[in-house]
C-alpha cells in the first residue's frame, strides 16, 4: 500500500510518518499529561506539528499499566475542546480511544483517524467508524490496561499478535472499512513482558499482512527503561533509536513524544540509505 486514507487526507507512505503524541490525561506514564488546560494542550499540539508531525494523536484516557478507566463524560470533557481547535488546522488528527461514543464525538468534531487499543473488538466501535472515511488503527492488547502487565503469557507472541490483528482486520472489512483506511499496531507494552516486546521487534514484518501499514509506538516506554536503566524522562535517545529501528524494519507510522529528534534521525537515515536529503 502506498497511501493511507485518513478522512479528507491521502497520506503517502513512501517515507515513515510521524505521529506526535498529545496527552490530555492527569496520569500519563511519560509525565506529559495536560488534563484540564486547553490552552497548554493546544500549544503543545502546535509544537508537535511544527516539530514535524504528520499526524497528531490526541488521547484523553490513560492506557498505562495499572490505569483506572476514565468515565466517558470525563474523557469527552477533556477531549472535545482541544479537538475543536486542532481540527481547524488542516492536518490529520487521530483520537486514541476504545469507546464507541467517544469515537462518534471525535469524528463529529473533525478527527480523521481512530486509534483503538482494543483492536475494534466492540461491534459498536466498528459501526462508529465504518460509515466515515476515517483511518482506523487496530492494536493488539492482551487483557486490559489495569492488569495487562501482571503476568502476560504467550506460546508464540508473533503468531498470536498476528492472529489477533487478522481477526480485527476481518471484522473491519466485513463492516465495509477499506484496506486503504486500516493500520496495524502490534501493541508494544500492552500485555507484554520485555522478551515479548523484543521478539515482536525482531520479527516486526511478520506481524503484518496484506501490505497494510504498521504503526509502532514505543516512545519512552518501560521496555526502554528495562534495557537502558533510565527513568522515563531520560529515554529520548532510546526512543529515537527504537523508532529508527522500527522504520528500518518496515514501520510506516511512528507514534512518538520527541518528534523533532525522531525526524532528524529519520532524515539522516534517508540521506545515507536512500539518497534522500529531505
Amino acid at each position: 500500500m502506498t497511501n493511507l486514507r485518513c478522512g479528507q487526507f491521502l497520506l503517502s507512505l513512501d517515507r515513515p510518518l510521524l505521529m506526535g503524541i498529545v496527552n490530555l490525561t492527569p496520569d500519563s506514564f511519560s509525565g506529559d499529561g495536560l488534563v484540564g488546560d486547553v490552552e497548554r494542550a493546544v500549544r503543545h499540539a502546535r509544537e508537535q506539528l511544527e516539530a514535524g508531525s504528520d499526524i497528531l494523536d490526541i488521547g484523553a484516557e490513560s492506557s498505562r499499566p495499572g490505569a483506572i478507566p476514565t468515565p466517558e463524560d470525563e474523557e469527552l470533557r477533556r477531549l472535545v475542546p482541544v479537538l475543536r481547535e486542532v481540527t481547524t488546522w488542516g492536518v490529520p488528527v487521530s483520537v486514541d480511544t476504545y469507546k464507541p461514543a467517544v469515537m462518534r464525538a471525535a469524528l463529529a468534531a473533525g478527527a480523521t483517524m481512530i486509534n483503538d487499543i482494543s483492536g475494534m473488538i466492540h461491534p459498536e466501535a466498528i459501526s462508529a467508524v465504518a460509515a466515515s472515511d476515517c483511518a482506523v488503527c487496530v492494536m493488539h492488547m492482551q487483557g486490559e490496561p489495569g492488569t495487562m502487565q501482571s503476568a502476560p503469557e504467550y506460546q508464540d507472541v508473533v503468531a498470536e499478535v498476528r492472529g489477533f490483528l487478522l481477526a480485527a482486520v476481518d471484522r473491519c472489512r466485513q463492516a465495509g472499512v477499506a484496506d486503504q483506511r486500516i493500520v496495524l499496531d502490534p501493541g508494544f507494552g500492552f500485555g507484554k513482558a520485555l522478551e515479548h516486546n523484543l521478539a515482536l521487534f525482531r520479527e516486526l514484518a511478520a506481524t503484518g499482512f496484506d501490505d497494510l501499514p504498521l504503526l509502532v509506538g514505543v516512545s519512552r516506554k518501560t521496555m526502554l527503561g528495562a534495557i537502558t536503566g533510565r527513568p522515563v524522562e531520560q529515554r529520548t535517545a532510546a526512543s529515537v533509536a527504537a523508532a529508527l529501528i522500527a522504520a528500518q524494519r518496515g514501520a510506516k507510522i511512528l507514534r512518538v513524544h520527541d518528534v523533532a529528534a525522531t525526524r532528524d534521525a529519520l532524515a539522516v537515515w534517508a540521506a545515507i540509505e536512500q539518497g534522500d536529503k529531505r
